[in-house]
């Protein structure tokens, strides 16, 4: 697959005169959040005021540990609720749905720790990322003529994906016997089973050997060309860099800054959100400020 195809190139163009400031509009948003509150005790885990995620991207959502990217991905797909604010997919509000309601609606995400069903097959694991079966309401499922077919077309395209990530050769095996890198491709593989129209991954570098590494920033570009929009959390600055459209950086549960990945990481705010302002004196090996002589 080229490296910068065309749905790429729409992306960027589209984006090109997008303002580089946290909340900007874009053309054509997919994901438009407003408000958003999330709080612990006296804790402001998440207080986004606004962020809108383009049609067609890749977006990154980046921050030090901390800065609330789980939480808010929580809370866009219903696996935690917000004290305040209102969020839509494709102009939909989609506060207070669950998320199996999310997920039937085209917003699908992965999590950081997999959430493979270990003793189940590969293929039965693909099969539940499948919608609107047929088979699975209890008065169609005695009526086997009802559901077959649809049956056969889930594992034709279970069959396929498995293929394309590789996992093929683990058809039918437990998942509980993959190691972490394949789990992180078989929860991808498994979350577009749905088709979805905007795919949420969770770090999904996180625990995967260099080795296959490549192969994933691959499939999340296929991804995309195939018609997906993309977002996703990630701490690997490469790979941010590699395949991002556009960035957006949170820091202390705000948004903080917006841009292409070049634009961002040179952005004084976000350098200071990742290293502090400390970062700019320079310590002896005891700790002590050289230029002030001060304990630390």
């Amino acid at each position: 697959m080229p490296a910068n195809g065309q749905r790429a190139l729409e992306a960027q163009s589209a984006l090109a005169t997008v303002p580089r400031v946290p909340g900007a509009s874009k053309p054509d948003p997919i994901l438009v959040a407003t408000s958003i509150v999330r709080r612990f005790g006296g804790l402001s885990a998440v207080d986004v005021a606004h962020v809108e995620v383009q049609r067609g991207s890749i977006t990154a959502l980046i921050g030090p540990n901390g800065a609330g990217k789980t939480t808010f991905f929580n809370l866009l797909t219903g696996f935690d609720a917000p004290d305040e604010g209102a969020w839509s997919f494709n102009g939909r509000s989609m506060g207070r749905l669950s998320p199996y309601r999310v997920a039937r609606l085209g917003m699908v995400r992965t999590f950081q720790l997999t959430k493979a069903l270990n003793r189940l097959r590969v293929i039965d694991n693909m099969l539940l990322g499948a919608k609107g079966q047929r088979g699975e309401h209890l008065w169609a499922s005695i009526f086997p003529f009802l559901w077959r077919s649809q049956e056969a077309k889930n594992t034709e395209r279970a069959d396929v994906l498995l293929k394309r990530f590789s996992l093929d050769a683990k058809r039918g095996d437990f998942a509980g016997s993959l190691s972490g890198g394949q789990r992180k491709l078989l929860e991808m593989a498994r979350a577009l089973m749905s088709e979805p129209e905007l795919i949420m991954l969770d770090e999904p570098m996180a625990g995967v050997n260099p080795a296959l590494t490549q192969s994933l920033l691959q499939h999340i570009k296929m991804i995309r060309e195939e018609g997906s929009t993309v977002l996703f959390v990630e701490h690997d600055m490469d790979m941010v860099h590699d395949i991002s459209d556009w960035v957006i950086v949170m820091a202390q549960g705000k948004i903080i800054a917006e841009g292409p990945p070049g634009d961002v990481m040179k952005n004084p705010e976000v350098i200071d959100a990742y290293l502090g302002s400390h970062h700019e004196k320079a310590l002896t090996e005891s700790g002590e400020s050289l230029t002030t002589g001060e304990n630390k």
